[in-house]
């Protein structure tokens, strides 16, 4: 029979954090009392200035298109932002904005990349990096670093990864879904190594602001000379807590943001204009107060993850995330079953105990799980008491 689908989409996974988050969901809709730390998505309401301004904006009848781009004054607002936050400069024709950070993410790529091409794709990863690459028909080198580098890639493993098809490389810092953030020295000393090659730089940057005792850095601020080729991602879902007002921007190149416009305009059109209002005014609504409660559930877990025994785990630096190790679990014994894998660890956990959590094999780091901590600080507190009996059941 005849292939009905695309090669493309063919080749793709479902997102695993999605579908985790889906099965969890439809648990709890059951009746079930689970403890949901498998899904990327702040628990805190979108503040009220911006959400006020987005009901203005409805009542007011500003619900018409925008340009494809998005409107001139959410640009211009980013533009500020990026040259005050970050000390970059832009204007506003090379800021696109888009639905959401990884509607972004796969316009940047569908724009730069051709069939074949390799992108380096650090691991552990996002979990839709080397899917969208595949979408756009090239190819996803992924290279792995591991506890000893606290899941960085270092500049000796860039250069080994670089070839003649090497088109671009996609860096997250703060990353998900380790919580890793690259520091002043290991970015730069990684920006030393791409000035070396013509290669095109896409760094997703959505989690910039959530970071506990660490500065976040933007690769051009630190190596200006390369930002004729990088692509700064970033949007509001995570600092805003405006997962569902789906908006995200790039900031690059002129000619890079004028060819992802013009595809843009042909695929999705400009993204909601009632988000684009609220956007604007969310940029000056950041509550700092949410990152010292995200701070104060991380230390938590990393003393209770800590103490259990088989799990070994760093101390994040930002995101919102723990990516404990639970490989010394492996091919020991729970319930008569032999524990094979963090996929195992979480399905039973997940049936037996009713916590849910994403295995590492989704992020390129197969003896690990991630686990979300934007939710409440009491649900954290039942979902570590029960991980923990959990754990002490496995011989």
């Amino acid at each position: 029979m005849e292939q009905r689908l695309s090669h493309r989409v063919s080749q793709i996974a479902p997102s695993a954090t999605i579908s985790v988050d889906t099965k969890t969901k439809a648990m709890i809709r059951e009746g079930k009392d689970v403890v949901n730390m498998s899904v990327g998505e702040p628990d805190f309401n979108t503040p009220d200035a911006p959400s006020l301004a987005g009901i203005k904006a409805i009542t007011n009848g500003n619900t018409r298109y925008t340009p494809a781009a998005g409107t001139l004054e959410l640009r211009q607002a980013i533009a500020r932002k990026l040259m005050v936050e970050n000390g970059l400069s832009y204007q506003p024709e090379q800021i696109v904005v888009s639905a959401g950070a990884k509607h972004t993410l796969f316009n940047v790529l569908y724009t730069v990349c051709n069939p074949d091409d390799e992108v380096i794709v650090p691991a552990p990863y996002w979990t839709s990096y080397p899917e969208q690459v595949r979408l756009v028909g090239a190819v996803p080198v992924i290279v792995s670093s591991g506890e000893d580098t606290s899941y960085k890639l270092t500049p000796a493993q860039l250069e080994a990864a670089i070839t003649p098809r090497t088109k671009a490389i996609i860096l997250n810092s703060p990353n998900n879904p380790t919580g890793s953030v690259y520091s002043q020295s290991e970015l730069t000393a990684l920006g030393e190594v791409l000035a070396k090659h013509n290669i095109y730089i896409i760094t997703d940057e959505i989690y910039e602001r959530l970071v506990y005792g660490v500065r976040h850095f933007s690769l051009p601020q630190l190596v200006p000379s390369l930002m004729s080729r990088t692509c700064v991602v970033n949007g509001f879902s995570k600092a805003f807590a405006m997962t569902g007002w789906r908006l995200g921007y790039v900031a690059t190149p002129l000619d890079v943001a004028k060819a992802i416009t013009s595809m843009q305009s042909h695929s999705s059109g400009s993204p909601s204009t009632i988000s684009q209002v609220a956007g604007v005014v969310a940029l000056s609504s950041f509550q700092p107060e949410m990152v010292e409660e995200f701070r104060r559930r991380r230390d938590y877990l990393v003393e209770r993850l800590s103490k259990m025994p088989g799990v070994s785990i760093l101390v994040p630096e930002g995101a919102f995330y723990v990516f404990p190790n639970v490989s010394a679990l492996f091919g020991k014994t729970y319930e008569g079953r032999t524990l094979e894998n963090a996929a195992s660890f979480c399905e039973w956990m997940l049936e037996d105990e009713l916590v849910s959590a994403v295995p590492g094999d989704a992020f390129g780091a197969p003896a690990n799980i991630r686990m979300s901590y934007a939710t409440s600080y009491e649900d954290l507190v039942k979902a570590m008491d029960r991980m923990d009996r959990f754990v002490k059941r496995i011989k």
